[in-house]
């Protein structure tokens, strides 16, 4: 009877830890890049049994909405619409530009979101655009070429991967290469404005990039203190840790989720 009983309560403990492993994660790419980038993190979280949702931005990956269309705004309610589809609060994710989509997120439906991560984004302060964001120490801004109609960005081709992963393999810097797209350049304009009791109220968590030359650590250290962000961790990369150290990224996410 007694090994019974203390068997039982051994599954029920185990069912318990179970069920707090399993989370829905939603991720969302940054500029110049697409869905692929998270293909082996979503694997690692799908392997611990947790729900992973990838989301495309309009004017990314294989997605043709015309450029002169999209805003933040729009990037915004495609990833409400992700939300919609799930139950329950999510791990909502951002990564560079992401960053700005995912804190417009936060600030319309912050009751979705369980935890908000940031992983070498921007955390924009209340009407700021992306374009405001000062970061003098960055490396990207020589390297970019406005299209003649002002609507999309290029990243000289020969500086894209010595920006986004210099630490990465030659695989790695492939994938970036033949994904490339040039960035719809009106998102970068739109501001964001934030509360208190929206966006304020949201857990929040940064995965710093170390050896970025795109976001520098240094701009990366100031907006975490300006968000009040208290949940700090690191990863010794370039701008795309997902796919120079996947693995440690899915840790990194498992553990925010705590």
């Amino acid at each position: 009877m007694l090994t019974a009983a203390l068997a039982a309560t051994t599954l029920l403990s185990c069912a318990k830890d179970d069920d707090r492993k399993q989370n829905t994660y939603v991720l969302v790419h940054g500029a110049w890049q697409a869905p692929y980038v998270w293909d082996e993190v979503r694997d690692d979280l799908s392997r611990k049994g947790n729900k992973v949702v990838v989301v495309e931005l309009p004017g990314h990956g294989k997605d043709t909405t015309p450029t002169y269309t999209l805003s933040l705004d729009i990037y915004r309610d495609k990833v409400i619409k992700e939300l919609s589809a799930v139950e329950g609060p999510v791990i909502l994710v951002g990564h560079s530009m992401g960053g700005m989509v995912v804190t417009a997120v936060a600030e319309t439906v912050p009751a979705r979101i369980r935890k908000l991560v940031y992983i070498g984004a921007f955390v924009p302060q209340s009407g700021q655009a992306l374009a405001e964001i000062s970061d003098p120490d960055s490396q990207l801004g020589p390297s970019l070429i406005p299209s003649q109609d002002q609507l999309t960005i290029d990243v000289k081709k020969e500086d894209l991967a010595s920006l986004f992963i210099a630490d990465g393999s030659a695989q790695a810097k492939q994938l970036v290469l033949d994904n490339y797209r040039a960035e719809p350049a009106i998102p970068f304009t739109t501001k964001v404005t934030l509360t208190e009791a929206h966006f304020g109220t949201v857990d929040k968590v940064y995965i710093k990039t170390l050896q970025d030359k795109v976001i520098s650590p240094g701009l990366q250290d100031k907006m975490i203190t300006a968000a009040g962000i208290g949940t700090i961790y690191t990863v010794n990369t370039s701008h795309s840790p997902f796919l120079s150290q996947p693995h440690q990224v899915a840790e990194l996410l498992l553990k925010s989720a705590q």
